[in-house]
């Protein structure tokens, strides 16, 4: 079935991406991609749902600018607060084990760099540390 093999190709490179990141530094364990997927899945489409809302809620208005910020990037701001957190290593390397949610910074920065709105948002170009290019970045939903 097609819709499946389409699926299961970007799923793929979602569980790659995850794979990569090693909040602990590198030589240490790092996300567990296969096992965060499903969760990083729900974090990928929340986002977008929230976006989408966020604009309909706009009524095709402009967001205003407050202190500087324009409507887009105080919604994606919000979205990495939500995930500020601190733990230990112990803790990190543990979560890493056996946890099907990733590491708060990449359920933030994870995410977003597979946004092309975000990227609008901060004028993130490829000279950025999470800049992703287009044909990389996944959207499922």
């Amino acid at each position: 079935d097609a819709d499946r093999a389409a699926f299961d190709k970007l799923t793929s490179a979602l569980v790659e991406q995850y794979n990569k990141f090693c909040p602990l530094g590198e030589g240490k364990p790092c996300v567990n991609g296969r096992l965060t997927l499903g969760e990083n899945i729900g974090d990928l489409g929340g986002l977008s749902v929230a976006y989408r809302a966020y604009h309909m809620a706009l009524g095709g208005k402009p967001a205003p600018v407050i202190d500087g910020l324009t409507g887009d990037q105080r919604f994606f701001l919000a979205w990495a607060q939500v995930w500020r957190a601190q733990q230990r290593d112990e803790t990190a390397l543990q979560r890493l084990r056996t946890d099907p949610h990733s590491p708060e910074q990449y359920r933030t920065n994870g995410i977003v760099r597979n946004f092309d709105e975000w990227y609008k948002a901060f004028n993130v170009t490829p000279d950025d540390a999470l800049y992703l290019p287009p044909e990389q970045r996944i959207r499922i939903w």
